[in-house]
C-alpha cells in the first residue's frame, strides 16, 4: 500500500481509505449490513495497508459505526484510525451536540480519531456557529474525547474558503472530488486552498458513487479505447485524483471483495504527477464529451444571479444536469431535498418567469422552461 502525508500531522495516510457507507446488505435494507461478508472485506482491506476508515452518524440507517465497532476487535483496532461525524442536518440546538457524540462512543465502544462536522454548507456552518459548536469541539479535545477536527462539505467555493478561514485548529477537510467535478461545489479551487492551509485532503466521491464506472455511452468508451494505456474505468478515475499532491486520501464506498481487491491493486500502483500528459488530455476529452450530454448549457457563470425570487438558479440546472447525464437521479434529488444546500425559498418552484433571468444569461437558455423541467425531476419520488 503507498502511503501519503496527512496535512500537518506526524502521520501517513493509506492512499485508498474504506468509506463504511456501501457496504453489501441484506434483502436490499441499507440496515441490514452482510456482516460476514462486511468484515471480510474490512479486514481484508487492512491487512492489505488500509489505514483510514470512515463513518457518519446515518450510514446504513445507523448501524455502521456498530459494525465498526466489532470489526476492529481483534487486534484490529490499533491498525487503523477511525473518522466519524456529527450529523450537523439533524443538529437544532447546542444540547443535541452531546447527545449525538455520545450515542456515537456508545455504538463504537472505541475512541475517535478524526471528528467531523458533516454535510457542512455556508447555512448549516451559521447555524451551527451560532450554537456554539467550536466551543464544544475544542472542551470535548481537551477531555481528551476525539483527538482531531475536520468538516465534510457540500456547498459552493465561497462558503468552502469562509469554514476553512474560520478555525485555524482544523486537521482535515473532506471534498467530493473527481474529473467531472473540478469546478463542482469546492473544486480543485477548495483543495488547493485548504492544502496550503496545511488541511488533510479526504477526498469523497471519486468516482461519483459509481458512476464514472458504469458503462459509458459508446462515444466515451471508444475515447477510452484509443488511449495509449489500458486502464478500467475505476482506475482511470482514481488515479486521476491520486496524481493530486495535495490529496491525502481518497475514501471509496466498497460494495463487493472484487471491488476491494481492485481497488487496493489499484492504490498500490499510485502516486503523484504518474499519469503522463497524453493520459490527462485523455481525460480531459472525456470530461468534455460528458458534459457535452448536458441538457442544460448553464456554465454557472450566474449572470443570472440574484434571482429576484430567490430560485438558486446555477445550483439547480448543476443537480439536474448531473441526474440526466448518468441517467442517475438519487443523489441530486438528495442535495435538492437539504435544506441548507438549497432552501425551500430557493427551490425552481419560486420562479415566477419573470424573464430577468434569460435577458442576463449568455448562453439565452430559457431558464423558466428548464427550471420546470428540473423540478419534475427532482422533486419526483
Amino acid at each position: 500500500m503507498k502511503y501519503r502525508k496527512f496535512g500537518k500531522l506526524d502521520w501517513e495516510a493509506s492512499a485508498l481509505g474504506f468509506g463504511i457507507m456501501r457496504l453489501p446488505v441484506i434483502g436490499g435494507d441499507s440496515g441490514n449490513i452482510d456482516e460476514p461478508e462486511a468484515k471480510r472485506m474490512v479486514r481484508y482491506a487492512i491487512d492489505h495497508g488500509v489505514n483510514y476508515l470512515d463513518m457518519g452518524y446515518a450510514y446504513h440507517g445507523g448501524q455502521s459505526e456498530r459494525f465498526v465497532g466489532r470489526v476492529l476487535k481483534d487486534g484490529y483496532r490499533k491498525k487503523v484510525r477511525i473518522a466519524t461525524k456529527l450529523p450537523i442536518p439533524l443538529v437544532t440546538s447546542a444540547q443535541d451536540f452531546d447527545r449525538y457524540f455520545n450515542e456515537q462512543l456508545e455504538r463504537l465502544q472505541t475512541n475517535i480519531d478524526f471528528y467531523l462536522f458533516h454535510d457542512l454548507s455556508g447555512r448549516g456552518w451559521h447555524r451551527v456557529k451560532e450554537l456554539g459548536i467550536l466551543r464544544w469541539a475544542e472542551d470535548k479535545m481537551k477531555q481528551g474525547k476525539f483527538a482531531h477536527l475536520g468538516f465534510s462539505f457540500h456547498d459552493d467555493f465561497d462558503a468552502f474558503r469562509e469554514i476553512v478561514d474560520a478555525y485555524d485548529n482544523w486537521t482535515l477537510a473532506q471534498i467530493q472530488y473527481n474529473y467531472m467535478d473540478v469546478n463542482f461545489q469546492a473544486g480543485q479551487r477548495g483543495l488547493e486552498y485548504a492544502a496550503g492551509k496545511g488541511l488533510a485532503m479526504v477526498i469523497m466521491e471519486p468516482l461519483r458513487g459509481g458512476r464514472l464506472t458504469k458503462e459509458p455511452p459508446e462515444h466515451i468508451k471508444r475515447m477510452w479505447g484509443d488511449a495509449l494505456c489500458r486502464r478500467s474505468l475505476a482506475d482511470w478515475g482514481l488515479n486521476w485524483v491520486w496524481n493530486h499532491p495535495e490529496v491525502s486520501v481518497i475514501l471509496s464506498g466498497m460494495s463487493t471483495m472484487e471491488q476491494v481487491k481492485e481497488n487496493v491493486n489499484i492504490a498500490n500502483k499510485s502516486g503523484v504527477n504518474m499519469l503522463s500528459s497524453e493520459e490527462i488530455s485523455t481525460i480531459g476529452k472525456v470530461r468534455t464529451a460528458y458534459n457535452g450530454l448536458s441538457p442544460v448549457p448553464c456554465t454557472g457563470c450566474e449572470y443570472c444571479m440574484p434571482c429576484p425570487n430567490g430560485v438558486a438558479i446555477p445550483k439547480i440546472f448543476s443537480l439536474y444536469n448531473d441526474a440526466l447525464i448518468y441517467n442517475d437521479p438519487r443523489q441530486p434529488q438528495d442535495f435538492y431535498r437539504n435544506t441548507d444546500f438549497i432552501t425551500k425559498e430557493q427551490r425552481a418552484d419560486q420562479c415566477l418567469e419573470c424573464g430577468e433571468c434569460v435577458e442576463a444569461c449568455p448562453q439565452k437558455i430559457a431558464v423558466p422552461v428548464f427550471l420546470m423541467k428540473a423540478r419534475a425531476l427532482l422533486e419526483s419520488e
